[in-house]
């Protein structure tokens, strides 16, 4: 990992990450956890505060980087359950097969190295009737902003820690036999080829 990395894509995931706009996401999304939850991405601990106690016995969190990780560290301390926050890929989860009631992603699928690979992983350590609850930014509707997503993504990649600006979220779920069983999408606020979102939930088919 180099000092870019390392140093300044930590920084700029927890200002991206900590917008308000961004915020308003999550909170659509993480109250539908229920049982023992995995969060995929787990940052610099965001999504923390919107876990319902009433509903979720504990979090697993995966996060590989160590800055981030000791921010979500932080988070998980105060949190009214228990919360673990593991140095892990989705790639290969530390995790035993059908365990998770609930997986959480936010703006993570975006950056993962090989988000079929991550799927795999997911489907494997969902219990009966789990699902995933995600939010995400990526592939646009609009073909002009879709070119612009394509333009710019080598770039942004090298510039965002390997973040994708057109990765379709709902395709790659449902590539890998998940049925969408909630789906809402829209731009937020700011640039069109940043901020298209879609969010929702989906279970294994």
């Amino acid at each position: 990992m180099g000092l870019w990395d390392e140093r300044v894509v930590p920084q700029m995931v927890r200002w991206a990450c900590g917008h308000e706009n961004v915020d308003r996401q999550r909170a659509k999304v993480v109250p539908r956890a229920r049982g023992r939850v995995l969060e995929i991405g787990m940052g610099s601990g965001l999504n923390v505060p919107h876990y319902d106690p009433a509903h979720v016995t504990a979090v697993v969190g995966i996060e590989p980087s160590a800055r981030l990780r000791a921010d979500a560290s932080r988070q998980a301390e105060r949190a009214p359950m228990p919360v673990r926050v593991l140095d892990a890929l989705a790639e290969a989860l530390p995790v035993e097969s059908e365990s998770i009631d609930s997986v959480v992603v936010t703006y993570t699928l975006c950056t993962i190295p090989d988000p079929d690979a991550a799927l795999a992983e997911l489907r494997r350590v969902l219990a009966p009737g789990g699902a995933i609850h995600f939010v995400e930014h990526g592939l646009a509707p609009d073909e002009s902003v879709q070119r612009m997503q394509r333009l710019l993504e080598p770039a942004w990649r090298r510039l965002a820690g390997g973040c994708h600006l057109s990765r379709d979220t709902p395709a790659l779920l449902e590539r890998h036999g998940f049925e969408l069983t909630e789906l809402d999408t829209m731009y937020l606020p700011g640039p069109r080829f940043l901020n298209f979102n879609s969010w929702g939930s989906a279970r294994p088919g």
